[in-house]
């Protein structure tokens, strides 16, 4: 059986407000610790069909990149829901209802993406 690791390492400042946030990935290409300012993680607890999650930011995170990285991160789990979903055509309808309802929150963000 093959493993792989994900280390997220936060360093904290003396009130416990993130300054520094560090990722790896041994299964990444990128072999080097990425410092990063946001992080969303969220995992399934099967035994309690329950989410568990965190949301960390470090407080030099620009708000303009606060709004993109929700964005990106919105458009990201409806691609990811429609490839475990099989791109069943309701999962399909519904998706593409978020990915509208993805550039009213760009519209209203005043966010500068390209559309396809």
């Amino acid at each position: 059986m093959r493993k792989e690791e994900i280390n997220i390492k936060v360093e904290l400042d003396e009130n416990n407000v993130p300054e520094n946030i560090y990722w790896e990935a041994t299964d990444s290409d990128n072999k080097d610790v990425v410092p990063v300012k946001a992080i969303m993680l969220s995992v399934w607890d099967h035994n309690y069909g329950n989410t568990l999650n965190t949301n960390i930011w470090t407080k030099e995170m620009p708000l303009d990149e606060m709004k993109l990285f929700f964005y990106q991160t919105l458009l990201t789990m409806g691609d990811s829901f429609l490839r475990a979903a099989g791109n069943q055509p309701l999962e399909t309808a519904v998706i593409e209802d978020l990915r509208d309802y993805c550039l009213h929150f760009a519209d209203k963000m005043e966010l500068n993406i390209r559309r396809s």
